[in-house]
């Protein structure tokens, strides 16, 4: 095999934009085997956008069509499962929506390094996707317990919530503060506030809803030897101390104390770097399914695999 065929099964807003990724050749390898979707109208759409792509109604169909080598799965959520286990039944390889970002290899090499030291504190505000009424209107199993099984913490949250995990660790036990239909007309949670208790002394708060137009994406983790602060997604602050917080509260003399509530000496008790990677939109997907394609061809390991997911 030198070219992976993917079936796209559900051809919506996120289906549509992997087939256009894929129609303009931007991921190597990468072919349009097949289009499955159970909507007449979609049909007609991939008639006119994808001629020469097969298209089924029926995934099982699909599956068993010799048409495809691999799945994406742009479905409800609670598809996704049901799914990717007939697919790999079949041999057939198995991609299932929802790529993290791509920054957070930075982040935990950080971590992993021992650069800020042992994790004291992890905060997290992420508010920067805005859906209006209209966007959970476009579609009768958006922002529904039994369409996507809950609201932003599944739906638009569950990147963060997995690399802060993966980041950070798992927490002993969370405690929440959920809004269900707080700013929309929903039945499922749009606005979430939860303290997170890692079983060591260390906590944590990750807020996150979907009403704020003007939005923030900030992380922050604190450890006994320094901060990374990452901005948008995008910006990486590190501030790496040149002794432990435990050693300089057991060393310093109040003298030397009183100097740095003046404000003189802070530059010499720690470095500051700077990282900053472009934000390209859609980028992540694209290098998820290269990543995949990769996987299937010549063996590559998978940025995120089943195995990792399921900690979500």
């Amino acid at each position: 095999m030198n070219k992976v065929r993917l079936g796209i099964i559900g051809l919506g807003a996120q289906g549509g934009t992997y087939a256009g990724f894929i129609n303009d050749n931007k991921i190597a390898n990468l072919e349009l085997g097949a289009i499955c979707d159970i909507d007449p109208e979609k049909r007609t759409v991939a008639a006119e956008k994808y001629p020469n792509v097969p298209f089924y109604d029926n995934y099982i169909d699909m599956l068993e069509s010799g048409d495809v080598d691999a799945i994406v799965t742009t479905v409800p959520h609670y598809l996704h499962t049901e799914i990717g286990k007939e697919a790999l039944s079949r041999d057939i390889h198995a991609l299932l929506e929802k790529p993290g970002d791509i920054y957070s290899e930075k982040v935990k090499s950080l971590i992993d390094n021992g650069e800020i030291g042992e994790i004291r504190r992890t905060n997290w505000i992420i508010t920067t996707w805005w859906p209006p009424q209209a966007y959970y209107d476009q579609s009768s199993w958006r922002a529904t317990w039994s369409g996507e099984g809950g609201g932003v913490l599944v739906n638009q949250a569950p990147h963060q919530i997995d690399l802060l995990q993966w980041l950070c660790g798992l927490p002993k036990k969370v405690y929440a503060n959920v809004k269900y239909g707080y700013q929309r007309d929903l039945n499922v949670d749009d606005d979430v506030t939860t303290v997170l208790d890692y079983g060591n002394g260390a906590t944590g708060v990750f807020i996150t809803c979907t009403h704020d137009i003007i939005g923030t994406d900030r992380l922050e983790i604190t450890g006994d030897k320094g901060k990374i602060l990452v901005e948008d997604s995008k910006k990486i602050t590190l501030k790496s101390l040149n002794q432990s917080e435990t050693q300089m509260n057991q060393d310093m003399t109040w003298e030397e104390v009183a100097e740095l509530f003046k404000g003189n000496g802070m530059g010499d008790i720690y470095k500051e770097e700077t990282f900053e990677f472009e934000s390209v939109w859609g980028q992540q997907h694209i290098s998820v399914l290269e990543n995949f394609t990769a996987n299937i061809l010549d063996g590559t390991p998978l940025i995120a695999p089943g195995s990792d997911g399921i900690n979500v």
